[in-house]
């Protein structure tokens, strides 16, 4: 690869203005009274910023680490309504998640979601039969109105055609239904543009220190820049705790007595290389209750997860030596044993689950929001799914119209009044996008590779095309960071000037799939250092 030249800052903001540098944002933040401060940058805090600002409240969003630092991109990646919760009899909510997942996938965010095609392999004394996993995802279709089609069975000799690496010793039969995936963190990270362009400020590596209170109320929070070690402070009329894992922790600073309100649930994943092409996911039940996944996804198989009380520290959460074994056991009951050998993982990780405090099996417990209000008039909130982030930002905002003494004040645009499907930035077909990126480039210059254009289209949508047209003007830019991935450096510049990324992790991890794909080499790694060390 030729030597990168150095490349300045763009200095634009994602939707055409400036984007301000991290020091203009703290004095921003310090030299205003904010109706709402959101503290937490996982999806619920993002998707309650940008509803609020949607309304017409003044919101700032900070966030100790990088936005969807932690849970918000240690998930699943699925969008789906929950085949599971039917067992429970749970329709009205499948129904609702089906409504949600529709939505994001349709029309707010058809660039970033893709649908999937889920087996579920049927297996002799296995702990359900044919005919009811049938009847099943027939139900499971019926409640998305069969917009994916209609659940059924096949073979499985028909299935092996889609899964060359499904095990089929004892396989009776395999039900068929259809959800949709995406990638986590470019899902969060363009919901924070769209926060931002409906005009919240935001900082990601701004660490609360303590909250500020005035007449026992508590009126904002005192923050460090993780970056460069500066003290800062925000005042706002309302304090919302959305740290996910870290709930009760803020809690605790606005209450040192303040009891547990959530238990944590790990969930471990890994990334493996495929052997063969799939078609389609595998959604193989371990027991009555839980469900082990093998996910075609980002060109690689993500197998996983695990479910289980977790009582450390949140942020030491990691997959550990039972986590990989179990994962791969339990992928084996479907998965050929080829496709499972350790040399081919590149990556793992795990995240935790916010769960309602209570006793019982994790793996039963309701994926629900809990919503509670401090002493000190801070409203706390935790829990809840990937699928209904859009939902929950507007349950949250709801609840905060609704306050006694209406302290964000009577003229903010009611939830019920804001647009319903309000799309996200970049907002595209994927498919017309890459085309015109393998033709000429979106009209900047010459087409592409293949795998390039795909992965740009599919994690941008329109966005591409300012990408592409940052790399021809340098055209070392154009180059792919590493043989084995799609990703061109201007990716590396764009995130560093469009996207808030401030570390190597931010762009390796979030910004781009390097380093799940185990390509951030060092060297990647110190290129990536020196293009974010160029910022200006």
């Amino acid at each position: 690869m030729s030597t990168l030249q150095r490349v300045p800052a763009l200095g634009t903001h994602p939707a055409g203005g400036s984007l301000p540098t991290r020091a203009e944002t703290r004095d921003q933040l310090s030299n205003a009274t904010y109706d709402l401060l959101v503290i937490g940058g996982g999806i619920l805090g993002i998707s309650t910023a940008w509803h609020a600002s949607q309304s017409g409240l003044r919101v700032a969003l900070v966030d100790g680490g990088d936005f969807a630092g932690a849970t918000s991109s240690a998930s699943s990646k699925l969008l789906h309504g929950g085949l599971r919760y039917l067992q429970t009899g749970a329709v009205k909510l499948v129904a609702e998640n089906h409504f949600e997942r529709r939505a994001v996938s349709r029309q707010v965010a058809p660039h970033l979601a893709n649908p999937l095609t889920f087996y579920l392999p049927v297996y002799k004394g296995g702990p359900h039969g044919a005919a009811k996993l049938g009847a099943g995802v027939f139900a499971y279709s019926a409640l998305s109105a069969f917009g994916d089609g209609v659940g059924h069975v096949i073979s499985p000799a028909k299935a092996r055609q889609a899964v060359p690496e499904l095990r089929t010793d004892n396989l009776k039969a395999v039900a068929v239904y259809g959800d949709d995936q995406m990638n986590d963190a470019r899902m969060a990270l363009m919901t924070v543009r769209a926060a931002v362009d409906s005009g919240a400020t935001v900082l990601n590596h701004a660490e609360v220190t303590g909250l500020r209170f005035t007449q026992g109320r508590v009126t904002g929070a005192e923050l460090r820049d993780r970056m460069d070690g500066t003290e800062f402070g925000v005042d706002a009329r309302l304090v919302l705790n959305a740290t996910g894992p870290w709930v009760d922790h803020l809690r605790k600073m606005e209450n040192p007595d303040a009891a547990p309100s959530i238990r944590l649930s790990k969930g471990a994943h890994l990334v493996l290389r495929r052997t063969a092409p799939w078609k389609a996911a595998l959604a193989t039940p371990i027991d009555k209750y839980r469900i082990t996944f093998a996910l075609p996804w980002e060109d690689m198989l993500l197998l996983g997860t695990t479910d289980e009380e977790y009582e450390g520290e949140p942020g030491d959460v990691a997959v550990n030596e039972k986590d990989i074994h179990q994962i791969l056991d339990e992928a084996a009951f479907s998965v050929r044993d080829q496709q499972l050998t350790r040399d081919l993982i590149t990556y793992s990780f795990a995240g935790l689950r916010v769960l309602p405090g209570g006793p019982g099996d994790t793996s039963k417990a309701k994926r629900e929001t809990v919503v509670t209000e401090g002493r000190g008039g801070m409203l706390s909130v935790a829990g809840g799914k990937w699928t209904t982030f859009r939902h929950i930002g507007r349950t949250v905002l709801a609840k905060l119209e609704s306050l006694p003494g209406h302290p964000l004040g009577q003229g903010m645009e009611p939830v019920s009044r804001l647009p319903k499907k309000l799309p996200l930035p970049g907002i595209a077909s994927p498919n017309a996008v890459a085309h015109r990126l393998l033709i000429d480039g979106g009209g900047t210059g010459p087409s592409m590779a293949v795998d390039t254009a795909r992965h740009l289209a599919t994690h941008y949508g329109s966005l591409a095309f300012d990408i592409v047209r940052l790399a021809n003007e340098r055209p070392a830019l154009s180059e792919r960071i590493h043989p084995d991935a799609p990703e061109i450096w201007a990716q590396v510049v764009y995130a560093r000037d469009h996207e808030w990324a401030e570390t190597v992790d931010d762009v390796l991890r979030r910004r781009t799939t390097l380093t799940i794909r185990g390509l951030d080499t060092e060297d990647i790694r110190h290129r990536v250092e020196t293009l974010l060390g160029e910022r200006s």
